[in-house]
């Protein structure tokens, strides 16, 4: 169905709102812009404040733009693999097969629990093959995920731009995966929440998983998208990072653009 003559926010906060569910307003955020501009960037970062349903957004359109998931798609792999029994738990073991990859980290034999900590592709490839095209379809199809395109092979539909997901449709998954609210057994997603947490301290809790592949302009796409909890309130957050720039080195931009809006936000001190 196309929407004709609605506002561009108008119609971006439409989509918040199905997506990221209970929205009750969208505070534009223009001042975040400066953490991308200082790694010569461009990106777009979206919080929902689960207390009052109050969602902050910098850079709504890109915020409402489906793009691969790249790696994030390892929380619905996970999901899948555990609910259909591929995956037997999170420390499941799957063998090395002797391909030596570019990260040295993914080069053993490794649990489930290690492939998702150093976000080995080959671990949840093979995952992907073993749940199969049309039983990976039927999940992707049941709780609505991006554009829920699988075609092609069934182990890099996520990598090579055929399935997408917008940074407030990642909001919105987040959400329902840390309420149990997702089509899958309530231990299946208290696992994967587990495998999520990355920072336990006194004054917080952060989790998240990260993405990093490329789009059809072979622009780099990094993702960031978690939660963080302190004082028994959480917040969900994606950060999504886009550079023209195919050798920038995405893994410490886009940790260290999100831990900075979150201290300007306020978070990371316990005091929220």
């Amino acid at each position: 169905m196309k929407i004709a003559a609605l506002p561009t926010l108008t119609f971006s906060f439409i989509l918040l709102s199905l997506a990221s569910c209970s929205v009750n307003r969208a505070k534009i955020d223009n001042g975040l812009k400066k953490y991308f501009d200082a790694k010569n960037v461009d990106g777009c970062f979206t919080m929902l404040n689960n207390t009052d349903g109050q969602v902050t957004v910098y850079n709504m359109a890109l915020d409402t733009t489906r793009m691969l998931p790249a790696s994030t798609f390892k929380i619905v792999n996970s999901l899948i693999g555990l609910q259909t029994g591929r995956i037997t738990d999170e420390n499941m073991l799957i063998k090395w097969d002797g391909v030596k990859r570019w990260n040295e980290d993914w080069n053993k034999d490794m649990s489930m629990k290690e492939a998702f900590k150093v976000s080995n592709v080959a671990y949840y490839q093979e995952v992907a093959r073993r749940i199969g095209a049309d039983t990976m379809k039927a999940w992707i199809d049941s709780i609505g995920y991006g554009n829920k395109n699988i075609s092609g092979p069934i182990d890099s539909f996520w990598l090579n731009n055929k399935l997408k997901i917008s940074p407030d449709e990642q909001l919105g998954l987040l959400k329902r995966l840390y309420f149990d609210q997702l089509p899958f057994r309530k231990s299946v997603q208290q696992t994967v929440r587990n495998v999520m947490l990355q920072e336990d301290n006194t004054a917080y809790k952060l989790s998240y998983k990260t993405g990093w592949g490329f789009d059809e302009s072979n622009n780099a796409i990094g993702w960031l998208a978690g939660w963080i909890e302190e004082n028994r309130h959480v917040y969900f957050f994606v950060t999504l990072v886009k550079s023209k720039d195919k050798d920038i080195d995405m893994k410490p931009i886009r940790l260290n653009i999100t831990k900075d809006i979150l201290k300007e936000l306020g978070f990371m001190q316990g005091k929220k």
